[in-house]
């Protein structure tokens, strides 16, 4: 049972009054949104026209606080959405001097920014920079490969880049301790024939170094690959006293893979198999046989007998 009635009249008039209410409420609040207001927004930076004769490192983190100005809206989604772009810094001074007043670029800053974010001021509004010296050193570029081959093809000869070096630029202390430059990964499944792609290299992490070129070309031989079987001899090594020894047997079969291509040029001279004589003096009864000589685009598959006899004559 309601607590207090209410006319016809006083029911019509309430609800004219709470409407009122209502729209004056977001009168007020789309009038202090539209006014203009000075907000913080963390942005990161960027670097743009590099000095050429000077290396650097930034002194301060990648990040600075923009106070921008725009209407209650800009502020009200700037707490909820966190895509700004990054700030550009013209480094061009850099040549001369050893550090970046940011409030002196606020107006060509804005130039590239949206239009309806306005900066007004950095904290902090300076940035300050270290410098060494600029040295240029080339290196060799290391491909970064993620393959699997279709059954009974693989790699048939070394991978070829073109170029396969890369020249860095930058501060010695940090240039002298890369030793190579890897490639963006490259992921291929069921490879059957030969691959000739253009590879991109790794992007630098550090603003104060460049690297020429940004990629290469990638060569990746491939064929399909077949088993075949020799029989070699087996030379014996390390018989510093010249013993008369006799090896039972003096040939042993290796079983390889081998690119169809090559197929039938391939012959016992291209292996060479031995048996190390100096462990007989260790105690050993049967010499172990090592294959010390294969083509690169062979793999050894199995060799019968692994392990030969042998009868010394002194």
């Amino acid at each position: 049972m309601p607590i207090i009635k209410l006319s016809v009249s006083e029911r019509r008039r309430l609800s004219v009054f709470i409407t009122c209410f209502l729209i004056a409420t977001v009168a007020w609040i789309l009038a202090t949104l539209s006014g203009t207001y000075s907000f913080t927004v963390k942005q990161a930076i960027t670097f743009k026209n590099a000095p050429q004769k000077r290396a650097f490192r930034a002194l301060q983190p990648d990040t600075v606080e923009a106070i921008m100005q725009g209407t209650g809206w800009q502020v009200l989604f700037s707490k909820v959405s966190s895509s700004t772009e990054p700030v550009k810094v013209d480094l061009h001074t850099l040549e001369h001097s050893n550090y970046i007043a940011l409030n002196t670029q606020i107006a060509q800053i804005n130039k590239v920014m949206d239009a309806r974010h306005k900066i007004i001021a950095f904290t902090p509004d300076t940035l300050y920079f270290d410098f060494t010296n600029r040295v240029v050193k080339r290196v060799p570029i290391e491909p970064v490969l993620n393959l699997t081959y279709q059954q009974q093809y693989q790699q048939s000869e070394k991978i070829q880049l073109k170029p396969a070096y890369v020249t860095l630029n930058g501060p010695g202390n940090v240039i002298e301790h890369i030793t190579s430059w890897k490639t963006d990964t490259l992921k291929l499944d069921n490879v059957n024939q030969p691959i000739n792609t253009t590879l991109g290299l790794q992007p630098v992490k550090e603003g104060n170094i460049s690297i020429y070129p940004k990629s290469t070309q990638l060569k990746v031989p491939v064929e399909e690959f077949t088993e075949k079987t020799l029989s070699i001899p087996v030379k014996l090594i390390n018989n510093v006293h010249y013993y008369n020894v006799k090896m039972v047997p003096h040939r042993v079969n290796i079983t390889f893979t081998v690119p169809l291509s090559r197929y039938t040029e391939l012959d016992e001279d291209f292996f060479e198999a031995t048996a190390d004589f100096g462990l007989w003096e260790q105690g050993y009864t049967v010499l172990p046989v090592n294959i010390t000589r294969v083509p690169a685009y062979c793999r050894i598959v199995k060799t019968v007998p692994r392990n030969i006899n042998f009868l010394v004559k002194k």
